[in-house]
Formats: C-alpha cells, structure tokens, sequence
C-alpha cells in the first residue's frame, strides 16, 4: 500500500492518472453499487497520503482558495478564442470539461509517461501553498502534462466542484465498506478528523483503535424520517409535533467549545453567533434553527408560532460576519426537537420517551429567548390530525413527524421510527421564459427553468414576469421534451442563457411563498419544482402574480 507500482493500465497508485481513471468511471457509472465498488477498490489500492485528499475531494471536504473558476476561464482565454470557448462552455454546460477538451499542451512530450506521474498528494499541496496570482502559471503547467480525463479530474479537484454523481455519504459509505467498517462509527469521527485523514486510515487498516470523540465537539449523524405513505400506523404508538420550515441543525458543547452543525455536517456557527453564545450546557441536542417572526397560524389552531418564514431566516445563511443590525432585526433561535448526550452521557439508546423527558429537564437550563422545546400536536385519530395539518398554514410549517415513542436515536432513515407528514404542496400555472444549461449528467440537456406569471391578464396588459427558477420533478423523458422545447424555440441567447418563446405552461409545486424585495415580481418561492408540463394550456391562461401573493402567510 505504499509503493508506486503502476497498476495493469499503467497507472501509478496515488496519481492524477489514476484519479482521473476513477473520476471518469464514476462519471458514467449509475449503479450505486459499482460506484461504491469503484470507491471502495480505488481507496484500497491507493496509498497515503493520495487516497486521503481523494476522499476529500469525493466529500467536498477539500478547499483549496487559490484556484478560482474565474481563474480558470481566464486561462483559457489566453490559449484559444474567448468567443469560441464561451460558444463551447455553453454548448458543453460544464468549465472544466471544456476547458479539459480544449486545452492544446504547446509540447505533447510534456505529458506524464509513466516515468515521473503528477502525484495527488504533490498536487494537493502544490495547489495549496499558491498565492491567487501565481495560480495561472502552477495550475497551467500540471495542466500540459495531463491528457483530457486528468485535466477535468485536476481542475474539479482544485475548483471544488465536483458534482459527479457522487454524495458525500455515499463516498463515506464506499470507504466504510471497503474496510469493513460501521458507516456510523465513521459519521461520528468525520467532523474531528482533517484531511488527508492519515489517522482514519490507521483505523481502518487496523493499526490504531477508533478515534475518540466525546469530549470533542463534533457532529453525529441526524435520525431521519421517511414519508408517510399511508395511514396504516396506530397513533397510540407515535407521537406528532410540527415539522417547523427552518434548517435542522445539531447543536454540541464539549471541551467548552460549542458549534452549530446544519443537517449535511456543515459547521455553520459564524452565521448564528447570538445562538452560539446562549448555549453552555455540556451536551448536544437536534433541532430546528428558526428566526423570530409574528405568530401566525391557521384559524382556532395553535401552532406554537414565534418563527419567522424561511425567507427571513435566508438572510443570515452563508454569512461569516453578521451585523448588529441584522442580529437585532432576524434574532435566531432554536426550536428543540431531542436530545442526544446529556453532559457527557451519551442516551441515543433510549427510546424517545425516556430522552423527551430528559429533554425537558435540560431545557431548563438553557436561556429562554434563543431557545424552546418544539410542542406535541394531540388528536385522537388520522381523521383529526389531518385536518390540523391541513388548517396550519403557519409560515414556518412544512407538515407533521410523527415518531414512535418507543424509538431509539439512529442515524440515518430506519423503517416504523420517524416519520414526515408534509402538507400537500401549492402550485401554480407558471410559463416557460428561460432555460440554462444544468451541470454534472444534465450538462448537455436545458434543465434549469425560469419561469414567470402575469402582472395583470394579458388582454389588460399584463406582462409576464419571473417569480422562480426549477430544475427537477421532471422524468429522463420529459426532460427531453423541454430541452427538445428550448431548442426549438429560442428567440435570444444571453450568453448561457436562452430566452425562450412564451408559450410553455409549467405547473409548478411549492412548499410556500413569501415576500422577497431582491426579485421584481415581489415574491419567492419556496422548492418549486415541476409537477406537470400543461402543453395543453394556452400561456394566456397561466397564473398571475397576485394568486401567488394571495398565498403568502
């Protein structure tokens, strides 16, 4: 596992070569299985530290700062026609395939022969000791010495943007598999190890014990819910609450340090400081991170309220320094749903029951103004829970989760445990304005719409404006048929954009819809997807923009 011995390809263990050979496998794999295959054999013959910033790579877990997309657009420009390769990004709907395409090495011996290969870990560490100006000269060098498959699989690793099919659990999963690990053992340490990972690997291969982790402030996988199909569990078993429209998070004090991690493991403690700072309990808890808005709830049903919509929520999202003003205007909080270490006993084991009044106790000891618990909805049947479902059209609520009193906290999705209740979803007649390329497997279908309503009815006037963006809810066939549409009907391009004939009636899906000052038509929706193409629908029939706004909460 630590020598350099060129595979049955030619390829050496740990090099680009060899990367780029599974980056491309992966690419045109759509099994699950081959591709945990593909992960799982990659990983057991690639030594350290190589396969490790692989990994990373696979989890987006590998940031390298230097290397811009902008950057690389540049570079490019420099060696071809801006014109032909602009034409060409649009065409291909993907930077780094094109640029890997068109990239011309001025001398071919350039290239790795099999004598000296561009190494992973040398590239990696190459890439992340450049200052951002001398990117152009580092980055174009490793470029000639690659064929095509290697410069798309250098360039997807330095820019970060992988999107190959390939999801950061899934990449968990293959490595879990190929060294016969437990994939929730590894959820528990990822978040205290770093790239290239060299003491994962001592685990894995047995040179070392588990990683330790409780007295460390990191992630545990999320127990997550299926959707309930049909009526056929007995509520006497379940409890309800309200599935509250903020983002999950997990929140962990240990070793005095507290962080706040979204549903993806994602550290997002920078953007909610007020809630890092209320929270000082040793301990860690799952909940659902909201910011405060007006009560509003459907007539005669108490919702528990407090919560502002998600629209208002988006607004301290991704930031890393967050104002006063914004702090004192979208204040956050959490809303608790469990608890699953209590100082430093860990009560995952236990069933719902036993850690909801656990729960409670531990509540008491947190602030009451960053944080509460989320309330249990009583019915005495299906027939009258669905109608308090149905008649809460709170801002800040998705549905219902009912969970099994009984139920332990595991991760991931376990069948009879948890389950979501949602509402039925909004929708609405929209038509087609825009479409754009998508990226990854969609790079060379139009797969991202625009679409618009009318200002006031067409015979007044009115004029079609955008009020959302879709890419899926769609079939493999009916994306061929828009794209088919776009390309058939296209009246102007705006570089990867093209405008489209007004004509297509969409109907699309959404969870909700809100005020929004950052679009014209005033709104913003909430996960609009595609329910179904109305081809039979004439445009001058779609919605207008004051349906939408009548169903703002």
């Amino acid at each position: 596992m630590t020598g350099t011995r060129p595979d049955r390809d030619g390829d050496v263990p740990g090099s680009m070569r060899a990367f780029a050979r599974l980056i491309d496998a992966l690419v045109y794999t759509r099994s699950r299985n081959a591709k945990l295959r593909l992960i799982g054999d990659y990983l057991r013959a690639t030594p350290d530290p190589d396969r490790g910033w692989a990994i990373a790579a696979l989890t987006g877990e590998l940031d390298l700062p230097a290397v811009k997309p902008a950057q690389v657009r540049a570079m490019i420009e420099q060696r071809i026609d801006p014109v032909l390769f602009r034409m060409s990004r649009d065409y291909v709907g993907d930077t780094a395939e094109t640029v890997s395409l068109l990239w011309e090495a001025p001398d071919a011996s350039a290239r790795d022969d099999g004598s000296a290969p561009l190494m992973l870990d040398a590239t990696v560490a190459t890439l992340s000791r450049l200052a951002r100006a001398g990117t152009p000269a580092v980055l174009g060098a490793m470029l000639d010495r690659l064929d095509p498959s290697g410069r798309y699989a250098l360039l997807k690793l330095a820019t970060g943007g992988m999107r190959i099919g390939v999801s950061a659990r899934l990449a968990k999963t293959a490595l879990a598999q190929a060294f016969e690990l437990d994939l929730d053992a590894v959820e528990e340490v990822w978040s205290a190890l770093v790239p290239p990972y060299p003491t994962l690997f001592d685990w894995a291969e047995s040179r070392r014990a588990m990683p330790k982790v409780s007295d460390l402030p990191v992630f545990r996988p999320f127990m997550l819910a299926h959707p309930l199909e049909e009526r056929s569990v007995d509520l006497a078993d379940y409890v309800a609450e309200w599935k509250w429209d903020g983002i999950r998070v997990q929140i962990v004090q240990a070793g005095g340090e507290t962080r706040i991690y979204s549903r993806g493991g994602e550290e997002i403690s920078g953007a909610f400081p007020d809630v890092v700072g209320a929270f000082a309990t040793p301990g860690v808890v799952d909940g659902e991170l909201l910011v405060r808005g007006a009560h509003q709830g459907g007539e005669g049903i108490d919702t528990q309220g407090g919560a502002a919509s998600f629209n208002a929520l988006q607004q301290r999202l991704g930031r890393k320094n967050v104002s006063n003003r914004m702090l004192a205007e979208a204040p956050a909080f959490v809303r608790l749903y469990d608890l699953l270490i209590d100082g430093e006993e860990d009560i995952r084991a236990l069933s719902w029951e036993a850690r909801r009044a656990r729960l409670e106790a531990f509540m008491a000891r947190l602030p009451d103004d960053r944080f509460d618990l989320s309330a249990i909805v009583e019915a005495p049947d299906f027939a009258a829970l669905a109608a308090i479902r149905d008649g809460a059209r709170d801002a800040a609520i998705e549905g219902l989760m009912l969970k099994r009193r009984s139920s332990p906290y595991v991760a991931g999705r376990k069948t009879g445990l948890w389950y979501k209740w949602k509402r039925d979803p909004l929708s609405a007649d929209c038509v087609m304005l825009y479409a754009q390329r998508g990226s990854g497997k969609r790079s060379s279908f139009y797969s991202d719409y625009t679409f618009g309503c009318w200002t006031a009815p067409p015979e007044q006037g009115g004029e079609l404006v955008p009020v959302g963006k879709a890419y899926s809810g769609f079939t493999d066939d009916e994306l061929k048929m828009l794209d088919r549409f776009v390309r058939q009907n296209t009246l102007q391009r705006f570089g990867p954009v093209r405008e489209v004939e007004k004509s297509l009636v969409l109907e699309v899906a959404f969870d909700s819809v809100h005020e929004s000052k950052r679009h014209k038509s005033g709104i913003a929706m909430r996960f609009p997807r595609i329910a179904r193409i109305r081809s039979d629908k004439p445009a001058e029939e779609a919605d207008l923009v004051a349906t939408l706004k009548a169903m703002i909460v």
